[in-house]
């Protein structure tokens, strides 16, 4: 069951402490949540002490134009997939000074599936100074659901880069 917009704040904030007891900041690079983590991690009060700048990068031409994804990668891979992320988020961080990104590219639905790339699928990056790391979801469920348990899914991974020294 995703969480409740309550839990959801709640994650946010418990982001934000771990965030603020390193001195480190956050970003995102979003596209199909639209821009719903940075809002959820904005509702936080005092979120200003630990982010900065959210990116929604729906279309190619806003990954390309706004995070220098480059064309043929996108031709190769599609927006949804693991390059397109971790390009995503490397450079959301290094345009920002963040020290944490995520970045998320999926098909929330209820069109847009393909066999290879079904309705559900998700891609997430997190990036921090000394690594990146990626991982593909299958999320079940209508749009909403689906775009929901996105967001969920990128606090926890932030949250876990910044309570972790690994």
């Amino acid at each position: 069951m995703p969480r409740s917009d309550r839990e959801l704040a709640a994650l946010a904030a418990r982001l934000g402490e771990a965030l603020l007891a390193r001195n480190w900041t956050a970003c995102t690079a979003e596209s199909c949540t639209g821009g719903w983590i940075a809002k959820v991690m904005t509702d936080v009060p005092g979120s200003s002490g630990w982010f900065g700048t959210g990116f929604v990068t729906y279309a190619n031409e806003a990954k390309m134009g706004l995070l220098d994804v480059p064309a043929e990668m996108l031709e190769a891979h599609g927006a949804v997939s693991e390059p397109v992320v971790i390009a995503m988020a490397e450079a959301a961080r290094s345009r920002t000074g963040a020290d944490l990104a995520v970045a998320v590219s999926g098909v929330a639905g209820p069109d847009g599936g393909t066999d290879e790339k079904p309705v559900g699928t998700v891609w997430f990056a997190w990036a921090r100074p000394d690594r990146t790391r990626a991982e593909r979801r299958q999320l079940p469920g209508d749009r909403e659901r689906i775009r929901r348990l996105a967001v969920e899914r990128a606090l926890e991974g932030l949250l876990s880069d910044a309570a972790s020294d690994e």
